[in-house]
């Protein structure tokens, strides 16, 4: 379990050191992880409602930092660049994010066109019961993501890998709050980017 554990540490690193220098990126990770947890509790509740606040807050907020924000330039401190940091990343880099947000966009827009999707579901009939199959299908999408990644890092890499970055992804939403719950104040102070990497070009 120690290895387990300093692998997770290591991976938790790479991520705040490689793709966290934005204090924007950091301010909306914050953001992401309150709601995350909100969602987190709504799972024992209501789970469509908790796909819903986890799509439309927790993870808009999260990419758009990554996506927007976050400088794509050499990283001097780590002297590493952009595409070696894409290609060396454990989880979902900015192309596979593509393909899954491509996917989030998508589910709702089947749903319009196709409200029984092809018999997998019973058809909606009112707004309410439109958003809640939206929230099933965006709740399937992202166990599936995470499953998916999990069992191809088995794969390319080792189970380990594979378990550690699922945990690291689960658990994100408490270590983001404990890294990133300052990030609102350094950017009213005029911060944009956390002082280890002033200097650096987008």
């Amino acid at each position: 379990m120690s290895e387990f554990f300093k692998q997770l540490e290591i991976q938790r690193w790479d991520d705040h050191r490689y793709y966290h220098h934005s204090r924007v990126n950091q301010a909306l990770h914050f953001v992401s992880a309150l709601s995350f947890l909100v969602a987190y509790g709504w799972l024992f509740v209501d789970p469509a409602i908790a796909a819903l606040i986890a799509w439309l807050v927790s993870m808009t907020t999260r990419q758009s930092g990554h996506f927007f924000f976050e400088p794509k330039g050499y990283d001097h401190v780590n002297q590493a660049s952009h595409e070696h940091k894409e290609e060396i990343k454990v989880g979902y880099n900015l192309q596979r994010k593509v393909v899954l947000m491509a996917l989030w966009v998508a589910a709702p827009l089947a749903l319009l066109v196709q409200p029984d999707l092809m018999g997998l579901v019973e058809p909606h009939e009112t707004t309410m019961g439109y958003l809640r199959q939206v929230g099933m299908a965006w709740l399937a999408l992202g166990v599936g993501g995470l499953l998916f990644r999990t069992v191809h890092l088995f794969f390319i890499k080792d189970v380990q890998t594979g378990l550690v970055w699922m945990t690291k992804i689960l658990t994100d939403p408490f270590h983001d709050i404990k890294l990133y719950h300052k990030a609102p104040l350094h950017l009213l102070r005029g911060e944009w980017i956390d002082p280890a990497y002033h200097g650096q070009r987008g």
